[in-house]
């Protein structure tokens, strides 16, 4: 069904993954979760009070998130130091695939804070961010309904693949032969038991057959992603009731 990749994989082979706890002992919870040489680093601070005041909820605490990736960080241009509007943006976009399953109703006018940092990028930094973030938010004790995992899917060289690289990403570049092929990139974020996609953004060109393959093909990948991220939190808890 799925031709050879630029970097051998088969079309629905996701990048060797690592995930853990307990990264950072400064803070309430933390995770690593590394896809291939993506690497994310998450750390969660919270619940306290919320600064400036006019942001308290008096009805439930609030989940902001922060996504920062390193300078030398990977491929493509060097990153600039310091927010910027793309880092803005993800974050956003990371607070509203997490917001689903955290229940903050216990924690009124309060704030739960989300780090992450990339020091390591090969494509798919939202993806490993939301997954290291929602084991970090675990691993704190915030009350979860589930947890939230994350993969991207879509299409390059006429191939319909899971997991791109940066390389996929921009084939054209890598590939001459694939000069006339539609890229499209497709990040997914899902909620396990109930299968509910908390993030479906796309950029790029797919048909709605093609699309439909891709979703079909990422809520697979994505479950991939969960049992690694399962797995590390189960090792954690173990570790712990020793």
């Amino acid at each position: 069904m799925y031709k050879q990749r630029l970097d051998g994989r088969k079309g629905d082979e996701l990048r060797p993954m690592e995930a853990k706890t307990k990264v950072i002992p400064n803070a309430q919870g933390s995770a690593s979760f590394k896809i291939g040489k993506t690497w994310a680093i998450a750390a969660v601070y919270g619940p306290r009070e919320i600064y400036p005041k006019f942001l308290a909820n008096p009805k439930r605490g609030i989940l902001r998130c922060y996504y920062n990736m390193m300078p030398f960080s990977g491929s493509g241009e060097r990153i600039r130091p310091g927010s910027n509007r793309r880092s803005q943006e993800i974050a956003m976009v990371m607070t509203k695939a997490l917001e689903p399953v955290v229940d903050l109703s216990q924690y009124p006018n309060s704030v739960v804070d989300v780090f992450v940092e990339l020091p390591q990028t090969d494509a798919g930094t939202r993806c490993a961010a939301i997954s290291a973030a929602a084991m970090a938010l675990a691993d704190a004790g915030i009350p979860m309904k589930d947890l939230v995992s994350s993969v991207a899917v879509g299409m390059a060289d006429d191939k319909i693949i899971a997991d791109l690289t940066y390389k996929e990403e921009h084939i054209y570049e890598f590939n001459p032969e694939s000069l006339n092929a539609v890229v499209s990139d497709i990040p997914l974020a899902m909620i396990h038991n109930t299968k509910e996609l908390t993030l479906l953004q796309m950029d790029g060109e797919i048909t709605k057959e093609d699309l439909l393959k891709a979703l079909e093909l990422g809520q697979k990948a994505i479950e991939k992603v969960y049992a690694v991220q399962v797995k590390a939190l189960k090792e954690n808890f173990i570790e712990e009731s020793k």
